[in-house]
């Protein structure tokens, strides 16, 4: 790069540096504009700062002479020291790194050791500031007097080789439950050293942050306990533990607590990660996790992140942990934390030849040596290449290469070998034999001899796409894609019988990814990814739509195995929790992203199991509400956090702290379990802190504003759109007092609403409530509230009026009124008229039968009222069948794009039969007397 001035060249105390030292600094700043800014107004400690430079430096003994002076009433000098410490040791760092006094492994290991330091003088003050309010804690089996908290360091910092500017991955864990000496548990004790932890060296000041901490990798991930006990911690992983919890797993390592319980942690947690056999069944949860890094790649454009993109860093890592996990529980030398030692391993033990080896670390090297320089520019925490030129430049400067040119070849070198080696470690099983027909590769690229048999209409769909401007334009790398895709598609469309239908269908996706040719890569070399495409694109528009508009979700076609099995809910939270763990914790925007990507690409797999028969409406139904679920407690996760930063917790009427102590109620379809495609959520929140008390600061507001707030931004995290689309639509107008009514209610005002306020309609709607995410201690209070509503003893000829009553308003507003049509859901003999019927059975009879209160959705509620004699056989028969031919032709049409009114020609016998026999069970339960319970 151009030499660029010295700043400092003409100050009187830059003379009085040596030479040397002068080289040192001008060069440094030259390759870390935040370095520059650093320096500037120290030139009092110029001087001692550049004879550091090249000496022996103690820098956990110089955070220990600082943290001799702290006192507990003075957090603010805490805060200044911790900061102004990592400052000075992170400014000599990435001098000595851009001068090649150190090697990018001597760096990585004194970052980490920085952060251990950090780590363990922020505890030991939190430790203390605690104990100082609410007593020591007691005793443990390891000899302590008092239990300490012990820290588990994961991911590079748990390795010891930490880059320069980056998070810390912890884990919290204390050795058993507990009092301290003022009566306080152990778990809610620990729960505030680990907040005040955090809060001392993440949150930023005037003087910057020491390490930001992120908590995610916790069990049960940010939905879960802060700090956990030992057999908390072991029962979790033994039960719970993924096989992406083993992969994060191996890099663990405790850096706080005494060395017996830091011991009896690790023995209790190495079963879950080292099997004692040569586990090759990992081989499968490798290549998945391998499958979820490319497409990660392709979704987010990260072919500049040299951590993520191809041939990156994360690749090299993945094959060093690939080895430990499969053959670590025989071979313990493999059972280390950090990626260099393992790669000498590989080649020591003949695991890998040492030529692979050698290119894995030398490349690995450049890899990290280059990560340390980006992070060094602006101490930001980002893998990726900067587009702006001048710190390319810097780039260059600080490895001593000749220009960014060189720098770009050498980094494509490595990054080319890394990913070979990468594919031969976790070999793909895809299907390679996905053969070309000669006539279609003729064809395309001569549109005008038409093969024999081809219809007039589909040779002239393909033609017109040909000669489409657009494609015509395209040039060098994408049209060579495109050449290469198109006698692919049209070989899969001929074999299927489906040429003119089926590119019809497709086409509209093709023109959607034309300026993203990485797609065409992805049908090209993926044959299952385009026989899915040929197969569910021409079978449902819903689906052709879905990717014409979100064609990220063509990656959901690539493995028929996961597309066509639908996880549980467990599954389906642990699933989005691992793709939230690749985004850094303050990135909001990205994870809103990841989120959105989660939802569409589960809803596209449900689709194409409806689409293909795989899989029964019911199961298809549970399916799509855990997704919501899911999403809707990932999202007030994420809203929940910021705001307690921001403000501090809430409190409670006992004075305590609230952790979360709200909850989110699912009415409608969602409540229901019978969420479709484009359903709205609708949702009513409820909190359980103080109604007069406040949060704990430092921003302090009223805790109703608090809960208030965190509605209305779980209401945007949900419903935003960004560039993927949004989540759901959100309707809160079924909450107390509708419109009108707080957001956020809280318990007590609820249950009062529900006694003395709610109408009937509401009590109906209040049948197919149902507690999806938030605090356990509401979702318990709010369902004993909703049984206790649904069981009031009711007027049965009053409440059979008012639900007729509420029937003819929305058959008034909402059918068809047209004998000629059928409205599937609002004319008479639809799903409302079921859904009506059961609200009024359960509301009849629940205080009598308290069990007809324990499902929301309709199908259980109707099996219920058959038990209990409400409803007989024949009818309960004739309902059930009913309902779910109905909810089958709601999801059919969707799929076909088609809206809820049919005209006569449309109506099926089936369909007409289904809605005589619900016109007929209304007119026995709703126009009769009521139905008296035997008890």
């Amino acid at each position: 790069m151009s030499e660029l001035p010295n700043p400092f060249a003409e100050h009187p105390v830059w003379a009085d540096l040596a030479a040397e030292q002068q080289r040192w600094l001008s060069r440094s700043m030259h390759c870390s504009p935040w370095l520059a800014q650093w320096l500037d107004g120290r030139d009092d400690d110029w001087a001692p700062f550049a004879t550091s430079l090249n000496a022996e430096v103690n820098a956990t003994g110089e955070l220990a002479a600082l943290s001799a002076g702290w006192t507990l009433d003075d957090e603010a000098q805490v805060m200044r020291d911790l900061r102004l410490w990592r400052n000075r040791q992170l400014a000599r760092l990435i001098v000595r790194d851009a001068n090649g006094l150190s090697t990018v492994r001597e760096t990585a290991l004194a970052v980490s050791d920085l952060a251990d330091a950090a780590i363990a003088a922020a505890l030991d003050y939190a430790q203390r500031f605690w104990s100082a309010q609410w007593g020591e804690p007691g005793p443990s089996e390891f000899g302590e007097t008092h239990q300490q908290l012990v820290v588990l360091a994961m991911g590079k910092h748990g390795a010891r080789e930490l880059n320069l500017s980056s998070d810390i991955d912890l884990i919290f864990a204390f050795p058993s439950e507990g009092e301290t000496a003022n009566g306080h548990s152990h778990e809610a004790f620990f729960t505030r050293v680990g907040r005040k932890l955090i809060q001392l060296l993440d949150t930023r000041t005037e003087d910057g942050f020491v390490f930001r901490v992120d908590m995610r990798l916790r069990p049960w991930g940010q939905s879960g306990a802060l700090v956990s006990n030992f057999n908390a911690m072991a029962r979790y992983y033994t039960q719970q533990g993924r096989e992406w919890e083993r992969y994060a797993m191996i890099k663990a390592r405790p850096v706080t607590g005494v060395v017996a319980a830091q011991a009896a942690l690790m023995a209790e947690l190495k079963p879950f990660v080292y099997r004692r056999y040569v586990d090759f069944q990992a081989l499968g949860a490798l290549r998945r996790l391998k499958d979820l890094i490319q497409k990660e790649v392709r979704r987010q454009g990260l072919e500049d992140n040299i951590k993520l993109g191809r041939g990156g860093i994360r690749e090299v890592e993945f094959i060093a942990q690939a080895f430990q996990l499969i053959r670590g529980g025989q071979d313990a030398d493999l059972q280390q934390t950090g990626t260099w030692p393992v790669l000498a391993l590989l080649a020591g033990e003949g695991y890998l030849p040492a030529k692979v080896v050698t290119e894995l670390t030398d490349g690995y090297d450049f890899l990290r040596d280059l990560e340390h320089r980006i992070q060094a520019l602006h101490d930001e925490q980002t893998q990726r290449l900067p587009a702006d030129q001048t710190d390319l430049e810097r780039l260059a400067l600080s490895l001593n290469l000749a220009d960014v040119e060189t720098l770009l070849a050498q980094l494509d070198h490595h990054r080319q070998r890394i990913h070979h080696h990468f594919n031969q470690v976790i070999a793909d099983d895809s299907d390679a034999d996905a053969g070309v027909d000669a006539r279609w590769q003729q064809f395309w690229q001569q549109p005008e001899q038409v093969p024999d048999g081809v219809s007039v209409l589909a040779a002239e769909a393909i033609r017109a796409f040909h000669d489409e401007p657009a494609v015509a334009r395209l040039g060098g790398e994408s049209r060579a894609n495109l050449d290469r895709l198109m006698p692919l598609l049209l070989t899969e469309l001929a074999r299927n019988e489906q040429l003119e239908q089926g590119f019809l269908a497709i086409r509209p996706i093709l023109e959607a990814v034309l300026r993203r040719s990485v797609y065409f890569v992805l049908l090209a070399e993926n044959p299952a990814a385009l026989r899915e495409l040929c197969r569910l694109a021409p079978a449902s528009p819903w689906i052709a739509q879905t990717l014409e508009n979100k064609p990220y979700l063509l990656d959901e076609l690539t493995d028929p195995d996961s597309l066509y099995r639908l996880p549980d809910r467990i599954e389906l939270r642990d699933e989005l929790h691992q793709m939230l763990l690749r985004i850094p914790g303050d990135d909001l925007e990205q994870q809103m992203e990841v989120m959105r990507h989660f939802r569409h690409g589960r809803v596209l797999r449900a689709a194409a199991c409806e689409v293909t028969n795989a899989l029964p409406l019911m199961n298809i139904s549970d399916y799509l509400a855990w997704v919501g679920e899911v999403v809707v407690e990932q999202a007030l996760a994420l809203a929940w956090q910021p705001m307690v930063e921001r403000h501090g917790r809430p409190s409670r009427d006992n004075g305590d702290w609230c952790e979360l102590d709200f909850g989110v109620i699912a009415y409608g379809k969602m409540g229901g379990l019978e969420l479709s495609y484009e359903s709205d959520l609708d949702l009513v929140f409820l909190h359980d802190a103080a109604s007069q008390g406040e949060t704990e600061g430092p921003k302090v507001i009223d805790n109703p504003v608090f809960m208030a707030r965190l509605g209305q931004k779980l209401i945007h995290l949900l419903s935003a759109q960004t560039p993927s689309g949004s989540l759901y639509e959100v309707d809160a107008r079924l909450r107390p007092s509708g419109n009108s009514g707080l957001l956020v209610s809280s318990l007590a005002a609820f249950e009062k609403y529900q006694q003395e306020k709610a109408w009937t309609w509401e009590h109906q709607a209040l049948v197919r409530a149902r507690f999806i995410a938030g605090d356990p201690a509401v979702q318990q209070r709010f369902e004993q509230i909703r049984a206790a509503t649904l069981c009031r003893v009711r007027d049965r000829a009053t409440l059979r009026q008012d639900v007729v009553e509420m029937r003819a308003k929305m058959t008034e507003h909402l059918s068809s009124g047209d004998n000629t049509m059928f409205d599937i859901k609002q004319d008479a003999g639809g799903i409302v008229d079921v859904e009506f019927m059961v609200q009024y059975g359960v509301l009849s009879w629940a205080s009598d039968y308290p069990e007809l209160t324990r499902w929301s959705d309709n199908i259980r509620c109707l099996e219920q009222l058959h038990r209990v004699g409400y409803l007989d056989q024949a009818e309960h028969r004739r309902l059930l069948s009913a309902y779910l031919v109905l909810r089958r032709e709601v999801h059919r049409r969707i799929l076909e794009r088609q809206g809820n009114r049919l005209d006569g020609a449309e109506v099926s016998d089936e369909l007409a039969a289904v809605r005589a026999a619900v016109m007929n069970c209304w007119q026995a339960l709703m126009e009769t007397e009521p139905r008296q319970p035997k008890r």
